[in-house]
């Protein structure tokens, strides 16, 4: 049975939910379902096995969650856990534990993440005390249940999430050892951005009938938006983005914009930070009265607020004449989202921009957009604090030009040369200037935004290509990294993903934190940033890898005998 996520409108209580739950998402500010949340919720309800085909930033995470806490409303209150919900990484593990615990606090659902590089005692206390729902990356999963203190007796269902990236990273062997250690009448769902033959071997495996979901393959296919609408995106990290977004305003300065969040608290928080940085912005959702409604659209289309900061829901209907900018704050959770959105610039012959600020765990999903549009979204480069000042003193000098131009200047003559009585004139004119400058807000106090990359499994892969023997090994790590040795080598079966794997699922860091791998016979070569080199080194004295406990330390230099 397949189905592609292609649902019309509904809301959550068409989906079976418990009032509970459905009181849960109404104070979080949910207002509609996405589409793999309206095809996936009602068969898992059911208790149906499921596969399906999502990339990050489609709300996959509700997808599952919802249903396994609203089974587990049944389910009484063991000792064990009724959920096991296997990650690639520890940044992952916290991100679903945090939303387990968001949509299940009213419950009083206990939810443990289990990852390498907590204190495991405090792992080893809670599961003892009881849990009803664990979110582990598969290394440590797999060490809990050999030492006895992951009982899966009790488990009614498997999440396997961003599975094609677990198995990237290696922990194919851990997952098949996992699925093995519980109860066969469990529920299975498999979550993965692509599905591969390994992915599909896994599931005719371990999955029974199941429903399968394919996100991207919708009647929107080959739709083309419209071509006067100039469409970029930025990578940023999340605790950036308010600034990011500030800046592209601030670069861009559009005469009216709308920018669209995914809930009702993301739109009021940025409602806040973006009227504290100058700009007149109204929010706009579902939890306003209609009167509140009509004041906020009056202002914009008055031109007493320049952005709109929206829901989908909210925004829907909307035909705003000055509109010249659409900017997705989160990448929309499908592609016909998108294709929506940023229809209501261009239109009419009015030519628009569009702008999407990309997570770098979305990246996957940007991808998506691409191909069911067919076209390019370039990845620009966010502005610097440079390109922000050039943009300031343009935009002051225009302001300037236009004063001038207004000829009403005379009441001031009489100011002017008094002051050039004890001034050079160009100095008086210099002082103006700066006054008009910072009185337009236009003072730099700001950091720089920092750069990041996408996590994308092709810049893993070209991060981590294999020098066979050592060939093409540089010497010298690159700048702000240490290599780490290990003493295990391709005799013993290491990959590129089985390090990567053991770090990521061990240590504090990511898969795209780690650079250059280089597999020998007898050892490999690992790159960390230097600030956690001692950290992984201390983490990876507790693990296996291959079944084998690695010697692991900083390079040494043969020539000075120095480690790097």
């Amino acid at each position: 049975m397949t189905m592609n996520a292609t649902g019309g409108e509904g809301t959550f209580a068409e989906l079976g939910l418990r009032s509970e739950l459905l009181d849960v998402l109404s104070a979080l500010g949910y207002e509609e379902p996405t589409p793999i949340q309206r095809e996936a919720i009602p068969p898992l309800v059911e208790g149906r096995d499921l596969l399906g085909q999502a990339a990050t930033g489609t709300g996959k995470t509700a997808a599952f969650a919802l249903p396994v806490l609203q089974r587990m409303l049944h389910s009484g209150g063991d000792a064990g856990p009724a959920t096991l919900v296997l990650v690639p990484t520890r940044e992952l593990a916290v991100q679903v534990s945090e939303a387990f615990h968001r949509y299940g606090r009213i419950l009083g659902t206990r939810v443990l993440p289990i990852y390498g590089g907590a204190p495991i005692g405090r792992q080893l206390q809670a599961l003892r005390r009881g849990v009803d729902v664990v979110v582990a990356t598969p290394g440590r999963a797999l060490d809990h249940i050999g030492r006895g203190t992951l009982d899966l007796e009790g488990l009614r269902t498997v999440v396997l999430d961003e599975a094609d990236e677990m198995l990237d990273m290696g922990f194919a062997d851990d997952i098949e050892a996992i699925l093995a250690a519980t109860p066969e009448d469990r529920q299975t769902v498999l979550f993965s951005a692509t599905i591969p033959l390994r992915i599909d071997g896994i599931a005719r495996r371990h999955l029974r009938d199941p429903v399968r979901i394919e996100m991207g393959h919708t009647a929107a296919e080959g739709r083309q938006t419209t071509p006067l609408v100039e469409q970029s995106a930025y990578l940023v990290a999340r605790a950036h983005k308010p600034a990011a977004l500030g800046r592209l305003l601030d670069i861009e300065a559009p005469t009216a914009a709308i920018i669209f969040c995914r809930t009702r608290d993301e739109v009021d928080q940025l409602t806040e930070a973006m009227n504290g940085r100058g700009h007149r912005a109204e929010a706009l959702h579902g939890g306003m009265e209609q009167e509140q409604r009509d004041r906020v659209m009056s202002r914009l289309r008055a031109g007493t607020a320049d952005l709109l900061i929206a829901t989908d829901v909210a925004a829907r209907g909307l035909d705003i004449e000055q509109l010249t900018h659409v900017v997705n704050y989160n990448v929309p959770s499908a592609p016909e989202a998108y294709v929506h959105r940023i229809g209501r610039v261009g239109r009419a012959g009015r030519e628009g921009v569009a702008l999407t600020l990309v997570e770098p765990r979305e990246h996957r999903m940007l991808k998506a957009i691409e191909r069911v549009t067919r076209q390019r979204i370039p990845v620009g480069r966010l502005p610097t604090l440079a390109d922000l000042h050039t943009r300031r003193m343009e935009l002051t000098r225009v302001a300037l030009e236009e004063c001038l131009l207004q000829d009403d200047l005379e009441h001031f003559r009489v100011l002017v040369e008094s002051l050039t009585d004890e001034f050079d004139l160009m100095e008086v004119a210099l002082a103006a200037v700066k006054l008009a400058h910072e009185s337009s807000g236009a003072a730099l106090d700001e950091e720089e935004i920092p750069e990041v990359a996408p996590r994308t499994v092709e810049k893993r892969r070209g991060q981590r290509e294999t020098a066979r023997d050592g060939e093409r090994r540089a010497r010298t790590p690159a700048g702000g990294m240490a290599r780490l040795f290990f003493s295990l080598g391709r005799s013993a079966g290491i990959r590129p993903q089985d390090l990567v794997g053991a770090i990521a699922g061990e240590s504090s860091l990511s898969g795209h934190d780690i650079g250059a791998i280089e597999i020998a016979d007898r050892f490999s070569l690992v790159e960390v940033p230097q600030a956690a080199a001692n950290e992984v080194i201390a983490a990876l004295r507790r693990t296996t890898i291959k079944g084998r406990r690695p010697t692991v330390r900083r390079e040494r230099d043969t020539r000075s005998g120095r480690t790097r």
